[in-house]
């Protein structure tokens, strides 16, 4: 399943309903929540240890002059081409307003 997370800050609920193997895009201002030292680090880092993909998209860290280092290790960054490909690769998508 693809997730596209929107909201911030980001409810547990949401967080709750991503399973092993799903791919997370965090996009607009939700990408504040995915910064090295957030207070859902360690949430989102189980995360990746559970086989999710998490993504930001580079053009919302441009907008808001975020450079990589400043990320959650294991954070991707994708253009919108690669968005389009998560898109097409999972059946199903959830946007998280």
């Amino acid at each position: 399943m693809l997730h596209l997370i929107v909201q911030a800050p980001i409810e547990s609920a949401v967080l709750a309903r991503i399973d092993a193997g799903d791919a997370v895009v965090f996009q607009q201002r939700a990408i504040w929540n995915v910064m090295a030292g957030h207070v859902l680090q360690e949430r989102l880092q189980r995360l990746l240890e559970n086989n999710c993909r998490l993504y930001v998209l580079q053009d919302d860290m441009e907008v808001n002059g975020i450079k990589p280092e400043q990320l959650i290790e294991g954070i991707g960054i994708i253009d919108y081409q690669g968005l389009v490909e998560l898109s097409v690769a999972n059946k199903v998508s959830k946007t998280w307003y």
